[in-house]
């Protein structure tokens, strides 16, 4: 029988020097808002029900998930459990596909926003979002002392910025007056990339929490393979599927394996991966409890070594 709550109290790990305990493991809600297929609201409800009970208390969204719709599905699952059980982080910035706005006025309302539909009446995080998209010194001028106006009044209790190239956290953390308690990154600490590894001994210095995210990297580390929108170039989808092929083989996921595999990385204060549903979050959880296999993980990272680290380009065309 399952324990009431999956991680034991020892596991739970500060954001960076905030003060804010979360889970090893998080629960990405992306998947609330149908980004990677049809969702269903009574279902994503009970998995934020059922993630609570076994111990993940740390949920990120966005109000681009969905177009909103994701922070509106998570907020009725958080609505019914004590609030300060939970660890609630959004993201401010960006809206659309194309849409960016990261000037304070924007985050403002945009935070209050969040709030309604999450329905709590403060955040735990609120990120910066893909500010590579942004005026990156706008974001450090601008959009981070906003953030800590917000912070000071009780508002949220932790800033952060996420975004794809790893160059936007130097930036970032070299050039800020505001001291940042968190960084979200993704698709730099999976089976495939692990140039996230590179940079954690800096972040380390600046105590900041990290979060890792999408550790099957937006779907290529999956049976099914990268959905069509997704941004890998050929060389890398094909290695994905050989991958895919190989776990097959011997009788495994290549999803399990990469979620185990960025789970054990050192350094990563929670390990963030999208849920869609109960069935899945049970699978997530007796993963990163399982023993890796080691032979097949080895193959897996041999088949990756030619294409190791290869990312895909975030940001401004102009500067591309």
């Amino acid at each position: 029988m399952r324990l009431h709550n999956a991680f034991e109290a020892s596991e739970y790990r500060e954001l960076g020097k905030s003060g804010i305990l979360v889970s090893p493991l998080g629960f990405g809600a992306s998947p609330l808002g149908g980004v990677f297929g049809p969702v269903n609201e009574e279902e994503g409800i009970r998995a934020v029900h059922k993630a609570w009970r076994e111990g993940i208390n740390f949920f990120d969204c966005s109000p681009y998930y969905g177009f909103t719709k994701a922070e509106k599905v998570l907020g009725l699952g958080l609505r019914d459990l004590p609030r300060e059980s939970v660890v609630v982080a959004t993201k401010v910035g960006r809206y659309g596909p194309s849409e960016f706005d990261f000037s304070p006025s924007r985050i403002e309302s945009s935070v209050k926003e969040s709030m309604e539909r999450l329905n709590v009446n403060y955040l735990d995080v609120v990120q910066c979002h893909d500010i590579e998209f942004g005026d990156l010194r706008q974001v450090v001028e601008e959009s981070l002392p906003l953030l800590e106006s917000l912070k000071r009044r009780g508002i949220i209790r932790a800033i952060g910025v996420t975004g794809l190239p790893l160059h936007i956290y130097d930036y970032v953390i070299s050039n800020s007056k505001v001291k940042l308690d968190l960084v979200l990154s993704y698709c730099h600490g999976c089976l495939n990339d692990t140039s996230l590894v590179n940079i954690l001994p800096f972040l380390k210095e600046n105590d900041l929490g990290v979060v890792n995210a999408s550790p099957l990297s937006m779907g290529l580390l999956t049976i099914r393979g990268a959905p069509e929108w997704h941004p890998a170039p050929p060389e890398l989808r094909s290695a994905a599927r050989k991958a895919a092929k190989v776990c097959e083989e011997h009788g495994a996921d290549i999803a399990e394996l990469a979620l185990q595999f960025a789970y054990q990385l050192e350094g990563v204060t929670c390990t963030l991966v999208g849920i869609d549903g109960v069935k899945n979050l049970l699978k997530d959880i007796d993963a990163v409890h399982k023993v890796i296999d080691q032979v097949l993980l080895q193959k897996v990272l041999e088949i990756f070594e030619p294409v190791h680290n290869i990312t895909w380009f975030s940001g401004h065309k102009a500067t591309e």
